[in-house]
């Protein structure tokens, strides 16, 4: 059969055809496969895992910050007693205590703030949570492909001590707190600390907004797997939260 420009021309059309289908019915073959090079995250070039083409998660946030985050005293402070120490009377106290509570005074994945009426002890059950917390918010701002930020913590376990002089210019402290029992910390959803390297560029600034939210679904998403109750503090600008 003699070839012909018509031929041809059909021939190509067909090929290109069958192309596209197979392009659109298994996306993949067509994707890029240079990273598959790479056994593990950690070997492969960061310009390869956000490159600008890598598709990003979006931001939705929570449909409401007092809806999603409603657990009051009373369901803290019953979760506290179950899962927390003998209530600490000062420091001293505390110093005592290390067979019972953990230091998360350092941490890659969360900051502790200056502390003026706690310290930073946590029992073992809500140490793993906040680390947990910190760890997984890192990984939704990669998979959002924005700047790693660190949560900060701005109040941990507090001495009998502490709750009595807070009450004295804080008519909202409790008596009987949840921190007196080393099961309850407060997370704030309005500053946050941006990882950076010292010695390298300095970083996009992020909006503080896209960072609650992203911090939200974080924090959802634990509450509904039943591993804390959490409140959200409007005048506090912080989430208050307990292990259960």
């Amino acid at each position: 059969m003699k070839l012909t420009k018509k031929r041809y021309l059909k021939g190509f059309i067909v090929v290109v055809l069958l192309l596209a289908v197979v392009r659109v019915a298994f996306p993949g073959v067509a994707g890029p496969r240079i990273a598959e090079s790479y056994t593990s995250k950690e070997e492969a070039p960061s310009s390869l895992l956000l490159s600008p083409s890598s598709k990003k998660h979006k931001i939705y946030s929570v449909p409401s910050f007092k809806a999603c985050f409603p657990d009051t005293q009373s369901v803290q402070l019953a979760a506290a007693m179950k899962w927390g120490v003998k209530r600490v009377k000062n420091r001293e106290d505390a110093e005592m205590r290390k067979s019972e509570l953990v230091y998360v005074g350092a941490n890659p994945y969360y900051h502790i703030d200056k502390l003026y009426s706690s310290i930073p002890y946590l029992v073992p059950r809500a140490a793993v949570l906040l680390q947990d917390i910190g760890k997984t918010f890192f990984d939704s701002l990669y998979v959002k492909g924005i700047a790693l930020h660190r949560p900060i913590v701005t109040s941990v376990l507090r001495t009998e001590e502490d709750v009595t002089k807070l009450r004295r210019h804080n008519g909202n402290a409790t008596e009987n707190s949840c921190h007196l029992y080393g099961t309850t910390f407060d997370i704030c959803y309005n500053r946050y600390e941006t990882v950076e390297d010292p010695d390298g560029p300095g970083r996009r600034a992020v909006r503080n907004d896209s960072l609650k939210y992203v911090l939200c679904e974080v924090l959802r998403d634990m509450r509904e797997q039943g591993r804390c109750y959490i409140k959200y503090e409007v005048k506090q600008g912080c989430f208050h939260m307990t292990v259960r």
